[in-house]
């Protein structure tokens, strides 16, 4: 039985060598590759970074004219790249027949392999640009709705005026969205709660925020200027669809979801809180949004005891992440924004080091 093998050997700058091989062997040490390969039936192409961009682009998308718009070229352009590229390789990387197109299994190795390589290409370029202290350019951030509203608009602020050449693009989604796109390489950076629990990311600690309550008027225990966390009432809370039960256990409700109430996850802190001015009872909002409320509405805020609840907020890259310069300029940009008493320590008195 003839078993058949896609080598992929980064070559120089934007190509790479892909050679089909019945037999092989390799021999690697330490500080050198050699790459012995007794060849009985083969077919070579180089594939260039842009090829292996257009056929990611085709999986991201799952459509040809989208995935075209995407990379700045015309379909029909992307499309015979494309199909070149399965010609020389003599595979099919896509189902057209599939509506929406999807890649065959050999197309999804493929396109895992051209994932790493897109993603390692990046690297090279990014450290070269970093020890040279050139333009950061574009970043590609992920951030959670519950610290979104309050960090957002001043990091905006913030970078036009201080460093105008960064151009974010920022998608606003839960952690799990978050995670998976950090361990695709779809996004570079985010900003969200942890731990993560993940061994292919690094969780950098930035600050620590209270969480607090939101307390109907018509609720028993407005009158109660700090709430006792282990005993509080727990068919009459509203929670958010991101859980605030980072602690599990710290809240009744989280290992007790019964009651008059089925818990309703909301999707936002301002959907929670104009629930509970609607319907009574008490919702668990992060410190941050306290400033953010009406006077009003703060009056309605309790603290927590007994114990206090927190939750960590942390950046998070992937392992392989070099961009160390931007990670330091975010992090400047949110020292300038979340009060020092807030901040973690290491945070405040030393730069980010990778």
């Amino acid at each position: 039985m003839v078993v058949w093998a896609y080598i992929f050997i980064d070559l120089y700058h934007d190509t790479v060598f892909v050679c089909k091989i019945k037999h092989y062997s390799l021999f690697y040490e330490i500080d050198f590759l050699y790459l012995s390969i007794e060849i009985i039936e083969y077919k070579q192409s180089y594939m260039t970074l842009q090829q292996m961009e257009y056929i990611v682009a085709v999986d991201k998308y799952r459509h040809f004219a989208k995935a075209a718009e995407s990379c700045g070229v015309s379909q029909s352009t992307l499309s015979s790249l494309v199909q070149k590229l399965e010609t020389e390789l003599d595979v099919t990387i896509f189902d057209r027949n599939s509506h929406p197109v999807k890649p065959t299994a050999v197309g999804e190795e493929i396109i895992s392999r051209v994932k790493r390589v897109l993603f390692n290409a990046a690297q090279v370029k990014e450290l070269v640009a970093t020890r040279k202290g050139e333009s950061v350019g574009n970043i590609s951030f992920g951030i959670i709705s519950t610290v979104a509203p309050y960090l957002l608009p001043k990091m905006f602020k913030y970078l036009s005026v201080n460093h105008p050449d960064i151009h974010l693009h920022v998608e606003e989604a839960r952690v799990s969205t978050l995670v998976s796109k950090l361990e695709r390489g779809e996004i570079d950076i985010a900003i969200m709660a942890t731990p993560v629990s993940n061994s292919e990311l690094l969780e950098i600690p930035i600050f620590r925020e209270r969480l607090m309550a939101y307390v109907s008027p018509e609720s028993p225990i407005h009158n109660d200027d700090v709430l006792q966390t282990n005993s509080l009432p727990v068919d009459s809370v509203w929670v958010l669809r991101e859980g605030y039960c980072p602690n599990r256990g710290v809240f009744p409700f989280c290992n007790n979801i019964t009651g008059k109430h089925a818990i309703y996850e909301a999707g936002n802190v301002e959907t929670l809180i104009k629930i509970v001015d609607e319907n009574g009872g008490y919702a668990i909002i992060p410190e941050l949004h306290v400033p953010l409320l009406r006077k009003c509405q703060q009056a309605n805020v309790r603290i927590f005891a007994n114990p206090e609840p927190s939750r960590e907020i942390a950046f998070v890259v992937h392992r392989n992440f070099v961009r160390e310069r931007l990670l330091n300029i975010l992090a400047d940009a949110i020292k300038a924004i979340i009060p020092a008493t807030m901040l973690y320590q290491r945070i405040k008195k030393f730069p980010i080091a990778l």
